[in-house]
This record gives structure tokens, sequence and C-alpha cells, in this order.
């Protein structure tokens, strides 16, 4: 099926234009007769619009998750409110500002306008919709739930964001303070010190043991800055790479989880990831061992990726999933005796509710304490620092005083 454009007749002295999917220009011109036109041109595009936008939108950057949340509970309204699909489509794409959203989303009413599902049409697009979006979208088809479908995902899709979004507000006033505190070492250590430091040593006074300590700090930045800013950015590309492959992120994911105070947080924020995503894909009809396929991508640690991998295994084979998980060292016994009992009285989505919610609020508790700590703790090794600088400079000041009473 191709597109053709064309031009026509409305009225006396008036003219419209626009175009139509069809299969020959014969039926093309039938089609604009039958929207109540006069056909004056029919030319057939080299490309439909599904084609063209889906080629834009697949060479373009993301488009914001936020935007993708937003579209799904305008979707879901316009359905719920009996809108059909393609109009409903239309109209989210005529009021979208995003040209990006507006490629896509011309993409998608092509496609289910020539005849695809609204599942396969946003299959084309991976690099904006995820696996669990896909597979929620077609299992809402096949019930007729579509719009509450969409409203659940909307749902979830919102609390991971504010989750994110407020992970980012925690630690951005640390981060802020700890490069504005580095800033000002660094300028204290390479231009303050050294000007001060070559008035002391020129009197030919023996320095205090601060004072030689960080005129050392001060004489290594100034000679060796090159090579301490090269060795760190070599450190950071050998981090980087060693992270996309399969070994290093294993390490690092291992490492994460050792680290004290902050390994538990990971552990039960991914363990909270999992279980609502879990918990909402089978609460819309997904078949358990699928669902666990589509759940397990979502986190991001690679150790706790390949206990579940390895629990799903166990299940395929006639095993409890709940039970493979309570041999694991690393899942709290919490976790895998709740799924037990869900898998037991067939309210797994149940079970799966009640862990997401748990380890949310612990999670929600136990950021609130670490940023509650992280600010004093920074403010005080900031302190530190700079006092030892202060201290360093002034001491020979001192002595300059108390040889001169």
């Amino acid at each position: 099926m191709a597109t053709y454009k064309y031009r026509a007749k409305k009225g006396p002295g008036e003219t419209v234009e626009g175009g139509v999917d069809a299969k020959s220009e014969e039926e093309a011109i039938e089609k604009v007769n039958q929207m109540g036109y006069l056909p004056i041109l029919i030319k057939e595009e080299k490309g439909s619009a599904a084609q063209t936008a889906t080629a834009q939108v697949k060479s373009s950057v993301r488009i914001r998750s936020r935007e993708i949340t937003i579209f799904s509970r305008q979707l879901a309204s316009l359905l719920k409110s009996g809108v059909p699909i393609l109009k409903a489509i239309n109209i989210i794409s005529e009021q979208s500002e995003d040209i990006r959203l507006k490629n896509l989303l011309v993409g998608i009413h092509g496609s289910v306008r020539e005849g695809a599902t609204f599942s396969s049409a946003i299959e084309k697009f991976p690099n904006v919709f995820p696996p669990l979006y896909i597979a929620l979208i077609r299992a809402g088809e096949d019930s007729g739930a579509l719009p509450e479908v969409l409203l659940r995902l909307n749902g979830y899709r919102v609390k991971q964001e504010e989750a994110f979004s407020r992970f980012r507000m925690a630690l951005a006033y640390p981060v802020l303070m700890a490069l504005v505190g580095l800033a000002t070492v660094v300028f204290m250590l390479t231009f303050v010190m050294p000007r001060l430091m070559r008035i002391f040593v020129s009197m030919g006074q023996d320095l205090p043991l601060p004072t030689k300590i960080l005129l050392s700090i001060s004489q290594g930045l100034q000679q060796w800055w090159f090579w301490i800013v090269l060795i760190i950015g070599i450190a950071v590309l050998i981090l980087r790479w060693e992270s996309n492959t399969p070994a290093g992120r294993m390490f690092l994911s291992a490492l994460k989880l050792r680290l004290p105070v902050l390994g538990k947080f990971i552990l039960k924020a991914e363990l909270a990831r999992f279980s609502r995503t879990l918990e909402l894909l089978i609460k819309d009809g997904i078949p358990i061992l699928k669902a666990i396929d589509i759940a397990t991508p979502v986190l991001g640690n690679e150790v706790i990726k390949d206990q579940l991998i390895q629990s799903n295994k166990d299940l395929k084979q006639g095993g409890s999933f709940g039970r493979s998980l309570k041999n694991s060292k690393l899942v709290p016994l919490f976790m895998s005796n709740i799924i037990i009992v869900g898998e037991e009285s067939g309210k797994l989505d149940e079970a799966l509710a009640e862990a997401a919610n748990s380890y949310e609020q612990e999670t929600e508790e136990a950021l609130k304490v670490i940023m509650s700590l992280l600010e004093p703790l920074m403010i005080l090794v900031m302190g530190l620092i700079v006092g030892f600088i202060v201290i360093a400079m002034l001491l020979p000041i001192f002595e300059i005083n108390m040889m001169a009473k």
C-alpha cells in the first residue's frame, strides 16, 4: 500500500490538499471521491507517511520518557471516552509541540491505518518503547481492556519517574557542594598558597610541618597537574569501557552491593522495581514465565539479574520461583517467603504488590537518612580540609609574631 497526495475541489471556489493510502491510483481516486471531493491531481509519494516517520524517529535522538508517559495518559483518557484509536493518536499528534514525538505518532498512525495493531506499530520503535510497554499494550489489546492497561502503565511509569527524580534531587546538593569545595581547595593550593609561600621562604625561616605538607601538595599540583588530569581521564575511560563488558558490569554490580549502607539500599531499590514491574505484568494477564523474562531486564544490577534468571530457569523446569530465591544468599527472606505464599495461594500479583510497597517505603526512608547524614558529613570533611589549609598558612605568621616579641 502506497500514499497518494491529492489536490481536489471541495466547492466552487475551494481547493483542498491531503494524502490517502491506497493500493493503486484508481483506488486513491475512489477514496477522494468518497470524501466528497472532486480530484484534480493524484500523485504517488515515494514513501508512505508511516515509513518516512519511522525512519525519522529511528535516526533521531531518544524521546524523553516523560513525553511517552504523558502520551500514555492522554491516549488512555481519549480511548476511555470512546474516541477511536486512530483519531486519538491524530489528536495527540496535532497538539504535540515536540517534533520528535509528532513524527513518532505520525508513524504509529500510518501503521495502524494500514492495518497493523497498536502494539505492532509501537514495536517498530524499540528506542522509544521498551519490551515491558509493548507486552502490556499487547495484553490490553488481547483482553479488550487497552484503556485500563494504559492507565495502569501510566501509573507505573509516573511512580518510577518520581523515584528517579527524588534520587536526583537528593544528590544535587551534595554533588554541588563537593564540586564547589573541590574548586575552592584547588584555587587555594594553586593560586593563593604559592604567593604566600614565596614570602615565607624568602624570610629563610624553617616552616612548620603542616605548612611543609601543604607546600609539597601545592607544588605537586602545579608541576604535575597535566599528568594528574591525564591519569584521571584514563581511569574514567577504562571504567566506562569495563562497564560495557559483561565481566565489567558483573564486577561493578557486585562491588555496589558490597558497599556499606548503600549496598542494602541498592538491593532493596532493585527488588522493589522488579516486584512492581512483575506485579503489573501478571495483573494484566501475561504468563509468569514471560513476565519474569520481561521484568528482569528492567533492573540495572547484573548480580541481581543473574539470580532472577537462574530462579526463572528453575521455574521453567517445574520448580518454585520463590523457593529458588530462598536458596539464594542475595535475596532477603521477606521477598522469597512472600513470593512462596503468593504462589501457593494463587495471588502472586498481590504478594508482589505487598513486597513492592514494603521495599519502596524502606528505600524512601533510607534515602532520607542517607541524605540527612551525607550533607553534614560533607560539610565536616570540607571544613577539616579548609581548616587544615588555613592553619598551615597561618602557622608561619604566628611564629613570626612570636619571634618579633
